[in-house]
C-alpha cells in the first residue's frame, strides 16, 4: 500500500514548475475592470431630460460669457437627444463666438435639418448661403 502512495506522490513531484505557471501569466496579463467609474468613458443613450438640463447650464455659461463651458454642455445636450434642434442651434451660436467656423456650420445644418420649419430656420440659412 506505501508503494501506491509513493508513486502518486512521484507524479506530482515530476510536475515541471513551468506547467503550472502558464495559467497564473495569462491571467496577469488580462487588464482587470476599471474600478472608477468616473474616468470610464461616458455612454449616451437617448435622454431628453439631461439633455434639457444640459441645454439650461449651458444657456446660463452663455449668458455669463463663458462660450468654451457653454459649447460643451450644448454638445452634451446633443449627445443626449440626438433630435434636439435647440441644442445645435445654441451649439452653432457657442462654435461661433468661439471662432470656429466649421464646427457652426455642422451644426447649423443639423439644426436647419432637424427644424427647417422654425421661425430662426430662415436667418440661419442665410447666415449659411453668406458664407
Amino acid at each position: 500500500m506505501a508503494a501506491v502512495l509513493v508513486g502518486q506522490d512521484d507524479k506530482q513531484l515530476k510536475t515541471r514548475p513551468s506547467d503550472q505557471a502558464k495559467p497564473q501569466q495569462q491571467d496577469q496579463e488580462q487588464e482587470p475592470p476599471e474600478e472608477d467609474d468616473s474616468i470610464a468613458p461616458k455612454t449616451y443613450s437617448f435622454n431628453p431630460l439631461e439633455a434639457e438640463k444640459d441645454l439650461k447650464v449651458g444657456n446660463y455659461y452663455f449668458k455669463k460669457g463663458n462660450y468654451k463651458a457653454a459649447m460643451s454642455r450644448f454638445r452634451e445636450a446633443t449627445l443626449w437627444n440626438p433630435t434636439y434642434a435647440e441644442a445645435f442651434l445654441r451649439l452653432g451660436e457657442s462654435e461661433e463666438k468661439l471662432k470656429d467656423k466649421k464646427g457652426a456650420h455642422e451644426a447649423y445644418e443639423k439644426f436647419i435639418a432637424l427644424a427647417p420649419d422654425d421661425k430662426q430656420a430662415e436667418a440661419i440659412k442665410k447666415k449659411l448661403a453668406s458664407r
